[in-house]
């Protein structure tokens, strides 16, 4: 199963009204997910805040992505990034160790 983790910059005064539209594309994803969450840095740097959407237990990534990148545009959210949106993709890994030899 693939887990889809993306992250992006945005300044630390503006998370009050980021939420709402991070919340929405968040939302977006929840389809295409088994979970969702939003995380965010604990602490903020330079006046810059980190946040975080991750998507659990995607079987349709390429569906997940178009869909998250319309709900960035629709959401507003686009409009507090401070750089483009980061994503990463990760597997879990089997159970058996064995598994992971050749």
């Amino acid at each position: 199963m693939n887990h889809l983790y993306v992250y992006y910059k945005l300044r630390d005064a503006q998370r009050p009204q980021a939420l709402a539209p991070a919340r929405r594309v968040l939302e977006a994803g929840r389809a295409w997910s088994r979970r969702v969450a939003l995380l965010a840095r604990p602490a903020s740097e330079g006046g810059v805040a980190t946040w975080m959407e991750v998507y659990e237990g995607v079987e349709d990534m390429a569906g997940l992505e178009a869909a998250l990148a319309a709900a960035v545009d629709k959401s507003g959210l686009a409009g507090f990034l401070l750089a483009p949106r980061r994503s990463e993709i990760f597997a879990e890994l089997p159970a058996d160790a064995a598994a992971l030899d050749g």
